[in-house]
C-alpha cells in the first residue's frame, strides 16, 4: 500500500507542476512561435507540395504502362453450329492486353522540368526560413517590449514608494513645525502624479504581456509571464563592421536574397522547358493483346461420311464426296485460347512541330519576360536589403549614443535631485523646487530605460542581418 500511495502522490505532484505556468525565456518563446505559427505551418505545406512536383518530374522519365481487360455479352441472332440456323442466343467474349510507351527524346524537356522542380523545393525552403526569421524578429521585439514595460513598472512603483516616503517625512517635519503646512500640497500632487504613472506603467505592461502571448498563440493570458533576468546592454561589437561588410555578409546568408536568386534560376529552367517544345518528340510503344470466346465449337470425330455432290451426265450416276464427321464440344481452355489468339505490336512514333497556332512561340516569350522580371526583383531585393542595413546601422549607432547620453542625463538628474532633497530637508528649498527636481529625475530614469531597450533591439536587428543568432 505505501508503494501505491507514493506513486499516486508523485503523479499528483507531477500533474500539479505541469499545470503551473513556467516563465518564458526568449529562446523558448522563439522556438514556440516558430513551431506553432500558422503562416510557418502553411509554408511547411508548400515544401511538401514542391516535393510532390519533384516526384512528378521524376515520373516523366519512366515509361507509361497500362493493363486493359474486358468482358462482353452478345445477345441476339447467332448461328447454331449444330443446325446451322440463326437462333436467339447469348455468347460471351473476354479480352485483355498490355500497352507501354516511352518518350525517347523530347528536347530534354523532362530534364529541365526536374531541374525546375528541384529548384522549387529549394525556393520553398528559403521561403520557410525567411518566414521563420520574420517571426523571430516579431517575437524579439514583443519580448523586449514586455521587458521594458516590466522594468518600467518596477521603476515607477519604486519611485512611488520614494515619493510616499518623502511625503511622510515632510508630514513629520510639518508636524514638528520645521516646515510650513503649505509644503505638503506640492508633494501630495507629486504622489498623485506618480500613482498615475504607476497605473499607466501597469496597463502598458499588461498590454505588452498579452500581445506577446497572442503572438505565441497562448490563450492563458493570466498565467503567462517572462523570466526574471537582468538584460544589460552589452558592447555592440557589431558596429565595428562597416555597412558594406554587413551587406556583403547578408547577401550570402539572407534567405530572402537566396529565394530571389532561386526564383531567377527557376525562371531560366522554365524558359529552357518552353524552348524544348520546338524540338521533335520521338516515342516508342509496345502492345500485347489476346481474346477468349466462351461459345461451343465443332470438332472432328476422326470418321468420315459421304454425301452426293452431283450426277454423271448421261448415266445419271451420283457422285459422292467424303466429309469429316464433327460433334459439338465445349470451348477450349482459357490458357490455350489466350496463347492461340495473342498478338504483339510495337514501333516508334516521331512528332515534328511545324505550326501550332504560335503557342510555343508565345510561351517562350512569356518565359523570357518571367526571367527578366525575376532578375528585376532580385536587383530590387538587393537594393532594399542594402537600404535596410544602412538604416539599421544608423539606427543602432544612434540608439547607443542616445542610451549613453541618457545615462549621463540620469546621473546628472540624480545628483540634482539629491541636492534638492537635502536643501528641502534643511528648509533651504521649497517643495515646488524639490518636486520639479524629482520629476526631472523620474523622467530621466524612464528615458534611460526606454533608450536601453531600444538600443538592445536595434543592435539585435543589425546582428540578425549579419547572421548572428537572436539571443539576449
Amino acid at each position: 500500500m505505501p508503494k501505491y500511495l507514493s506513486i499516486l502522490c508523485f503523479t499528483l505532484f507531477a500533474f500539479g507542476y505541469g499545470q503551473q505556468s513556467v516563465p518564458w525565456t526568449l529562446e523558448a518563446a522563439v522556438e514556440h512561435a516558430v513551431k506553432n505559427n500558422l503562416q510557418i505551418r502553411a509554408a511547411y505545406l508548400d515544401v511538401i507540395d514542391a516535393e510532390t512536383y519533384k516526384s512528378q518530374a521524376i515520373g516523366n522519365f519512366l515509361p507509361s504502362l497500362n493493363l486493359s481487360a474486358g468482358h462482353s455479352w452478345n445477345i441476339g441472332l447467332n448461328r447454331n453450329l449444330t443446325t446451322n440456323l440463326l437462333e436467339d442466343s447469348t455468347s460471351q467474349f473476354s479480352n485483355g492486353g498490355l500497352d507501354m510507351s516511352l518518350v525517347i527524346y523530347n528536347g530534354r524537356r523532362n530534364v529541365y522540368q526536374l531541374m525546375s522542380a528541384n529548384l522549387g523545393i529549394l525556393a520553398r525552403q528559403y521561403q520557410l526560413e525567411d518566414m521563420k526569421e520574420d517571426v523571430m524578429l516579431l517575437v524579439v521585439n514583443g519580448f523586449l517590449q514586455v521587458l521594458f514595460s516590466k522594468e518600467n513598472l518596477a521603476v515607477q512603483n519604486k519611485l512611488l514608494e520614494v515619493a510616499k516616503t518623502e511625503l511622510s517625512q515632510t508630514e513629520t517635519l510639518v508636524d514638528a513645525g520645521v516646515l510650513p503646512k503649505g509644503e505638503l500640497f506640492e508633494l501630495q500632487a507629486t504622489v498623485a502624479s506618480q500613482e498615475q504613472q504607476a497605473v499607466a506603467a501597469s496597463n502598458n505592461y499588461e498590454i505588452a504581456r498579452i500581445s506577446l502571448a497572442q503572438l505565441l498563440l497562448i490563450d492563458d493570458y493570466k498565467n503567462f509571464s517572462i523570466a526574471d533576468t537582468n538584460y544589460d546592454m552589452v558592447a555592440a561589437t557589431i558596429l565595428d563592421k562597416s555597412p558594406k561588410e554587413l551587406f556583403e555578409k547578408a547577401l550570402e546568408s539572407r534567405n530572402d536574397i537566396m529565394l530571389a536568386k532561386t526564383n531567377v534560376e527557376i525562371a531560366q529552367a522554365n524558359l529552357k522547358t518552353a524552348k524544348s517544345a520546338y524540338q521533335p518528340t520521338l516515342t516508342g510503344y509496345y502492345g500485347y493483346s489476346s481474346r477468349i470466346s466462351y461459345a461451343d465449337r465443332l470438332i472432328a470425330t476422326g470418321t468420315y461420311s459421304t454425301y452426293p455432290v452431283g450426277v454423271v451426265s448421261g448415266t445419271g450416276q451420283q457422285v459422292l464426296a467424303p466429309r469429316a464427321d464433327t460433334e459439338l464440344a465445349k470451348y477450349l481452355p482459357i490458357a490455350d485460347q489466350w496463347k492461340q489468339n495473342d498478338g504483339h505490336n510495337f514501333g516508334v512514333n516521331l512528332r515534328i512541330p511545324i505550326l501550332n497556332g504560335l503557342a510555343v512561340k508565345n510561351n517562350v516569350r512569356r518565359n523570357k519576360v518571367s526571367v527578366e522580371r525575376s532578375n528585376t526583383l532580385l536587383s530590387q531585393q538587393k537594393q532594399d536589403l542594402e537600404r535596410t542595413i544602412q538604416q539599421s546601422y544608423a539606427d543602432a549607432k544612434g540608439a547607443i549614443i542616445t542610451y549613453e547620453a541618457a545615462q549621463k542625463t540620469t546621473l546628472a538628474r540624480k545628483q540634482a535631485y539629491e541636492y534638492a532633497q537635502n536643501r528641502f530637508s534643511n528648509g533651504a528649498a521649497t517643495s515646488l523646487a524639490f518636486s520639479q527636481a524629482k520629476q526631472r529625475y523620474d523622467a530621466a530614469v524612464s528615458a534611460e530605460l526606454q533608450a536601453k531597450f531600444d538600443a538592445i533591439f536595434r543592435t539585435k536587428v543589425l546582428e540578425f542581418y549579419f547572421g548572428i543568432p537572436l539571443t539576449l
